[in-house]
């Protein structure tokens, strides 16, 4: 679980505004989001894949092509 410390600036009927948040509670959030961003790519990919090929195959492939 984060444990994250926001702290609120109000406009002048107290209504929550906006965020700040510590750089280090900012670079936990960011990282965070840069995960779940990979999980969903990486799930759309295996949805929308037509095949798969194993790894040495394509190692193989691409030492053939740069010789």
């Amino acid at each position: 679980m984060l444990n994250i410390k926001p702290k609120y600036v109000v406009d002048e009927k107290g209504r929550r505004t906006a965020v700040v948040l510590s750089i280090k509670d900012y670079r936990v959030l960011m990282q965070r989001l840069e995960n779940l961003e990979d999980a969903l790519d990486l799930d759309h990919a295996v949805e929308t894949a037509m095949g798969f090929r194993e790894y040495s195959e394509i190692r193989a492939e691409l030492q053939v092509d740069s010789d």
